[in-house]
């Protein structure tokens, strides 16, 4: 992961969620539904200091369609998402409800 991809990451953390973010791993995830892949890519996962509700988030970057900049997600290892794949899978659902309400 190049070093500006590693800070933006980091800073998506920390401005999202508070603490201080120090990454740890990368972690290969594949998300398919219905037969097909809706999500494929690296998720990073950080130790997370000075948070009162986690001490690990991951995070992951996408491009934006029509345009040459980058989506973050910042996700919290906290209840239900216990690993880098259910980050993912926990950011696809939000955004799914998220357009049928527009």
């Amino acid at each position: 992961m190049i070093k500006e991809e590693k800070e933006n990451l980091r800073v998506a953390i920390e401005s999202q969620h508070g603490g201080h973010a120090v990454l740890c791993q990368s972690v290969p995830v594949k998300e398919i539904y219905d037969g097909q892949t809706v999500w494929e890519g690296a998720v990073h996962v950080f130790d997370l200091a000075a948070n009162a509700k986690a001490t690990r988030a991951y995070a992951w970057s996408s491009p934006i369609e029509g345009s040459t900049k980058r989506r973050y997600f910042a996700v919290l290892h906290i209840g239900a998402i216990k690993s880098p794949a259910d980050a993912v899978r926990a950011a696809i659902v939000a955004e799914h409800r998220a357009q049928k309400i527009k």
